[in-house]
């Protein structure tokens, strides 16, 4: 069972009876803190600062810019985008997918109106943020971002190559490749020397074995590979172009922009759209990686100030991008964008909340002012290599394999060769035309297929059924002859109206010749409903997996129908106008057989052939409210399910004459060895209502005595000894809900005095959890708290969990 957050009994304002009273409905007042940075933060924000500071260079040497303003931007984007953004934990600067973008306006326009581009780009990323549009950003297909990516890595590594050999980029791709044996034939051995032992440093350093190298490995490798080269050259005596940061005083600002207005107005276009949807991808991407670490989704002691790292708040990201943004051009910084290597390092390194970003920018400005002497002795072909490395890396093969998967490979094909022979903005432009057009042929592409089998018709669907599909799958369903059976099975996930209209005269048309008709769907949604369901058809979401039937009423004026005016026996009371039980049961199996049965019944074999082998035992309350396929989103053979009043476990030796769950434990213990138990209670239990006011003595039902299992959950909770099991982030709402708390935490501590239950725990080969379940809410809670309290934490929604 994990461990139990303590409940403290008392809180510390009650000791001073003169303490402000606040609204009895309102959380108590925070008492006023010092400014504290945690540890986790100030470790983790220099191990960014390692990074950062080689990279910012090395970044800014790949721009043309001058090399103050990579330092400019890294600083900045920690300061400013980490005071302002809504990811906590990105940490922005000068990113390489703006290398590109960057060189390409100093080329053009020198480096003051760059700076003053970049400004423009932070005023229209705040306008962009005011209107609160970020989530739009991330409806670009993520074929087209990895294909922009992979395009400025291979610009950046084939620009960067020349200066590895000795030589000095040109300003175009084709113009660098064009250049490569010239270059070749006249290499400098000390660059390529440097180069070469800098790429080494930096490919084998994380690959050091053994518990050193789990030492070592802490110490970034891009800083390693640069001090290495460094040293290297400076022992050596190598006569190499070196980092040359000439006085701030005589640093670069931003300019008035000098040149034709379209010109500038697609710069500020590009720039704006490459720095934010970085940004924005590299927040969610950093959400992901903080669903990994549990301290920073609940909150718990040790996690820095105890607060919760929430999801990203996008709009407010751009809002901080485009400041930071503003800032850095203004002080004749590069660009700024979130960095995902810096931001995963971030994570990794266990920062805990924005300061570990702020700190890496306060460590960056330290050292542009104080370690100027030593950063000038870093040649420039060590940066050379750092850098071409990080644009080799953004040429993945995972994203690679990622496209293929989805059939999107000419997608990330045409960004990819846009972006290296035309630009960025040209690149993404046409990835966006051909991502369209991928789109409307899928759309398009709809196979229609007839073939008679045992004296049925089936006509089969693939695809999206659409106007532009009516004409095939008209001339499919006239195939059919008149009165005979028929099967239409839609495989597909959209079904415009024209389509919809044509299928269903056809068949009110074929079913009123004598034929029959019968619809299916693969995927939710596709079933057409029979014309006297559509009135009257409650269907919900789970309609898919419940077996669902609609309700149809009677209707009184059909002639001999039991409920018609006049008729012997005609309904009265509640249950008029409802078909009996009997009926609605017999009605919802032949839907199962009709709909659910054709797509379960290969997994339903599967499971018949090689038994039953659940992971979980679920021990849960009777409640018919409560469907634990739904909220736990299982499915055949995934759970060993046992459901009683009350979710109650009897102790070892109580159960008198009742062993059904005694039974069911150490048979899905000791049998089916399953990895967890898991005991759930839910809101508004009857049972523990019964149990809040129950009499003592009387007569003594089935019921009172299986709820006497319940008797010490009402002990445990008026013991004024032991502090009372509590929901996260509010009280309980009653007695009622706390019993139910109660009654989780005592029934695992039931669960496990069983002989199976203690062996299989003390072996570590069982875990116990409880689970409360708010149905009103549609909310679930998860027990973190053990030894007596207990905190039940809600569970996130499933796009802010890892897989």
């Amino acid at each position: 069972m994990s461990a139990c957050v303590p409940t403290r009994a008392t809180d510390p304002s009650d000791s001073n009876p003169t303490s402000r009273v606040h609204p009895p409905h309102s959380p108590p007042p925070t008492p006023p803190r010092r400014f504290r940075i945690a540890g986790a933060d100030v470790s983790a924000s220099i191990a960014v600062f390692l990074i950062a500071l080689p990279l910012s260079l090395g970044i800014a040497l790949a721009t043309g810019a001058p090399l103050q303003a990579g330092l400019v931007a890294a600083a900045v984007g920690g300061i400013v985008a980490g005071r302002l953004g809504g990811s906590p934990l990105q940490v922005s600067g000068p990113a390489a997918g703006l290398t590109v973008v960057t060189a390409d306006l100093i080329h053009r326009y020198g480096w003051r109106t760059t700076c003053a581009i970049t400004v423009l780009a932070g005023v229209v990323q705040l306008g962009l943020g005011c209107l609160r549009v970020a989530r739009t950003a991330l409806a670009v297909s993520p074929a087209i971002v990895h294909g922009m990516l992979a395009g400025i890595g291979v610009t950046i590594a084939v620009a960067q190559l020349h200066i590895v050999l000795g030589g000095t980029p040109q300003s175009s791709v084709l113009d660098n490749l064009r250049g490569l044996p010239a270059q070749l034939a006249r290499l400098q051995p000390a660059a390529v020397s440097v180069s070469v032992l800098t790429l080494a440093l930096l490919l084998l350093w994380p690959r050091v074995p053994g518990r050193a190298g789990q030492l070592l490995r802490r110490i970034p490798a891009a800083l390693v590979a640069v001090a290495g080269a460094t040293a290297a050259a400076s022992f050596a005596g190598l006569t190499l172009p070196k980092v040359d940061l000439p006085s701030w005083s005589s640093h670069a600002l931003a300019g008035l922009p000098e040149g034709p207005v379209l010109g500038l107005a697609a710069a500020v276009l590009t720039t704006t759209l490459v720095c934010s949807v970085q940004s924005l991808l590299g927040a969610v991407a950093v959400d992901k990686l903080v669903a990994g670490r549990p301290d920073l989704i609940s909150g718990a002691p040790g996690s820095g100030r105890g607060a919760r790292v929430g999801r990203s708040d996008l709009n407010r990201e751009l809002l901080g991008q485009g400041a930071a943004n503003i800032v850095s051009g203004t002080l004749g910084g590069l660009p700024v964008a979130g960095v995902a290597v810096r931001s995963s390092a971030n994570v990794q390194a266990g920062a805990v909340s924005r300061n570990s970003t702020v700190l890496h920018g306060v460590l960056v400005v330290i050292a542009a002012l104080l370690m100027v002497p030593v950063l000038e002795f870093i040649p420039l072909a060590s940066l050379a290599a750092l850098v071409m490395a990080v644009g080799i890396q953004m040429v993945s093969l995972h994203h690679i394999r990622t496209v293929t998967r989805h059939r999107e490979v000419p997608v990330y094909a045409v960004t990819t060769l846009g972006v290296v022979l035309f630009g960025v903005l040209e690149g993404v432009t046409l990835g966006v035309a051909v991502a369209v057009g991928v789109a409307l042929h899928r759309l398009t592409r709809t196979r229609i297929t007839h073939h008679e089998r045992e004296g049925v018709h089936h006509v089969h669907v693939r695809g999206q059924l659409t106007f532009l599909a009516v004409p095939r799958l008209s001339r499919a369903l006239h195939l059919i002859p008149h009165g005979a059976d028929a099967v239409v099975e839609l495989d597909g996930s959209f079904m415009d109206h024209a389509a919809y209209e044509s299928l269903h005269d056809w068949q009110k048309t074929h079913t009123a010749q004598g034929g029959s008709v019968e619809l299916t769907g693969r995927r939710p949604g596709t079933r057409i409903a029979e014309p006297s369901d559509s009135a009257h058809c409650r269907c919900r979401p789970w309609t898919p997996w419940r077996n669902h039937q609609c309700e149809r009423p009677y209707t009184p004026s059909a002639p001999g129908h039991p409920g018609a005016s006049g008729e012997p026996g005609a309904a009265q009371g509640p249950s008029a106008g409802r078909e009996s039980s009997g009926h609605e049961l017999a009605r919802g199996i032949s839907a199962f057989q009709r709909n659910t049965a054709p797509i379960v019944r290969g997994e339903l074999a599967r499971l018949a052939r090689e038994g039953q082998q659940p992971d979980q035992l679920f021990l849960t309350c009777a409640d018919s409210r409560l469907v634990t396929s739904m909220i736990t989103s299982s499915g055949p053979g995934d759970l060993f399910v046992v459901r009683n009043v009350g979710n109650l476990v009897p102790p070892p030796g109580e159960e008198s004459g009742d062993d059904s769950v005694a039974a069911a434990i150490e048979y899905a213990v000791d049998v089916l060895k399953v990895r967890s138990i898991t005991v759930c209670g839910h809101s508004g239990c009857g049972a523990m209502q019964a149990l809040l006011t129950s009499e003592p003595g009387g007569t003594r039902t089935p019921l009172q005595r299986w709820l006497r299992h319940g008797l010490p959950s009402l002990e445990r909770m008026a013991d004024d000894t032991r502090p009372w099991a509590r929901l996260a982030g509010r009280a309980p709402a009653d007695a009622v809900e706390q019993l139910c708390l109660t009654n989780v935490v005592q029934q695992l501590e039931h669960l496990s005095a069983h002989e199976s239950v203690a062996r299989a725990l003390r072996e570590g080969e069982l875990e116990l959890h409880g689970m409360y379940f708010h149905v009103g809410e549609a909310q679930a809670y998860l027990l973190t708290g053990a030894d007596g309290d207990g905190l039940f934490d809600h569970v996130e929604a499933a796009a802010d969990l890892p897989a």
